[in-house]
């Protein structure tokens, strides 16, 4: 058979000749002409390239360099804030970003906004925070999709406010950064609510997943519990609610199989799927196609309402921080779903380290089950604030475990409750959006080792001068930092934490914003932001077309 002979175009310019490929190790003659076939079309009509690379790579291939984030993309929940709430919501981004100026902005999660989010992102004329970039012969016409945002972030360092949507049917958000507003950014919610009793509901919006746990969520009586599901990506998610009570599995076809459309939230209430009242629940939301963000939110009647804070992935040893200083009771949520049973020693942070509360050694976890266990501080016996370490009896037997804790302060009577979990240490660097001043609380635990870590806080939305500190933990305590709001502030601010030396360290923000006389407050943990990625080193070799 005649061989097929490709000719290019004739042009002026002189006439390019296609590397000789004989020499390729391994590569036969037809391969040499395919590879002959390819450079020419390459050099004619730009369509490929062989040369070597404009920057040469460095040191061995297959070793990993360190790039930061260049889009961060993060999922907040519906805010069920009821008919008389209100809801703000705060992006930032620490500075420290390298590269182009991005683009921070965060919008209603509705098809259209996760359509335009698909391409590069264009906030539209007017959001909070960006100036219409239309020119002064008249407006803009916009090159691609255009998100309709309700808030926009302008530049690292200074977070921006603005509120959700003022109804009680409101759609969860979805926050995007590119460039050097990537790296870091955060954005949190905060519900202020009096639907049944004020309340102070506050989330940490993350990144879409599969896999989600929550410990301590319920079916009594006076609690409303309700799961949300937001698909803030282009293709539609199928999800299953995994719910573990004290007797196991709970098995219910009404939460398998859940469509979310993209562009879509859902909002599933989990008392009509236990058949019957079940007091302490772990649900592990998966998704068995597509991605979700998820999250739990608790009301119990009178006594107070919060997001429930998502649970590290089971493992065998687990931390929770942030009890604050005047907590008055705290019931203790920990399950597995592991075949084996989980023996567990349960250990508080006091002012010397680590200590073992009375009566309070263990607990047992059944496999497949949840286990519960009580505490009720004295006002009179409190070392301040502190965390919760559970660890195996026997380290040759440990068992995956997940543990939340519900904790309730108290006033004249009334409570408010929020809803804490095991946590993961603040890494190399986390930030939380959303600080008030003097209603702000920042509790420091170091699990392992002594540690150090900067606190730093940014200037308000509105003004104030930014303000650093250095802050040593001791093993085994929780250190409340004080001081922590900067000077002149004027909004909201933000607060990073940076690990200087040993640790790890657990982070926690407590917001107070009491509400007549009912001690309102919420807390949300300091999770690594994860600004950077490991990108593996490549070297060329043409050598791979012909395997």
């Amino acid at each position: 058979m005649k061989k097929p002979t490709l000719k290019a175009p004739k042009l002026k310019a002189p006439k390019l000749k296609a590397p000789d490929l004989s020499a390729v190790k391994g590569g036969s003659h037809t391969g040499q002409s395919l590879l002959a076939g390819v450079a020419v079309l390459g050099l004619v009509f730009g369509i490929a390239e062989l040369r070597a690379p404009a920057a040469p790579v460095t040191g061995e291939a297959g070793k990993r360099t360190t790039t930061q984030v260049e889009r961060t993309a993060l999922v907040c929940p519906p805010p069920l804030q009821g008919a008389v709430g209100s809801t703000a919501l705060t992006l930032f981004s620490p500075e420290g970003g390298t590269g182009s100026a991005g683009t921070g902005l965060l919008g209603d999660v509705t098809p259209d906004n996760v359509l335009a989010a698909q391409s590069p992102v264009r906030p539209a004329a007017g959001a909070s925070g960006q100036p219409s970039d239309a020119p002064s012969g008249g407006p803009a016409k916009p090159a691609g999709p255009v998100l309709d945002a309700r808030v926009t972030l302008a530049k690292p360092g200074v977070p921006v406010s603005g509120p959700a949507a003022n109804n009680d049917s409101a759609p969860g958000t979805f926050a995007i950064a590119t460039g050097n507003l990537a790296p870091g950014f955060t954005a949190t919610q905060t519900t202020t609510s009096e639907q049944g009793a004020p309340a102070l509901s506050g989330i940490r919006c993350a990144p879409s997943g599969t896999s989600f746990w929550f410990a301590g969520a319920s079916t009594a009586a006076d609690r409303y519990d309700y799961v949300t599901l937001v698909n803030a990506d282009s293709l539609p998610a199928v999800v299953d609610l995994r719910m573990y009570g004290d007797k196991g599995l709970i098995e219910n076809d009404l939460a398998t199989g859940l469509a979310v459309a993209p562009g879509t939230s859902q909002q599933v209430l989990l008392s009509g799927l236990t058949k019957g009242q079940v007091g302490d629940l772990a649900v592990h939301a998966v998704a068995r196609s597509g991605r979700v963000g998820v999250g739990v939110h608790a009301r119990d009647g009178a006594k107070g309402a919060d997001w429930l804070e998502p649970s590290v992935d089971p493992a065998a040893s687990v931390t929770i921080p942030g009890i604050p200083a005047d907590v008055t009771t705290a019931h203790l949520v920990v399950a597995t779903d592991s075949p084996d049973d989980a023996d567990l020693k349960v250990q508080l942070s006091g002012k010397n380290g680590w200590f073992t509360p009375a009566n309070k050694e263990t607990i047992h976890v059944k496999a497949g089950m949840t286990a519960t266990l009580d505490f009720q501080f004295a006002a009179e016996a409190r070392e301040g604030a502190s965390a919760i370490r559970l660890t195996p009896s026997d380290p040759a037997h440990a068992t995956p475990v997940v543990a939340g804790l519900r904790v309730d302060r108290e006033n004249k009577g009334k409570t408010e409750a929020a809803w804490l979990a095991g946590g993961a240490p603040v890494g190399t660097r986390a930030s939380i959006a959303d600080n008030r001043a003097g209603q702000t609380a920042l509790l420091l635990t170091a699990t392992d080792a002594d540690a150090k870590v900067r606190v730093t806080s940014s200037a308000g939305a509105s003004g104030g001068t930014p303000a650093s500190k250095e802050v040593a933990v001791p093993v085994g305590t929780t250190v409340t930092v004080d001081g922590i709001d900067p000077a002149g502030v004027n909004g909201p601010y933000a607060i990073t934490v940076e690990t200087l030396s040993g640790g790890p360290v657990l982070a926690a923000r407590q917001l107070s914003i009491g509400v007549r006389d009912i001690p309102t407050f919420t807390t949300q943990q300091l999770r690594d932001d994860h600004a950077t990625v490991q990108v593996p080193q490549v070297a060329g070799d043409a050598a791979v077309v012909l395997k």
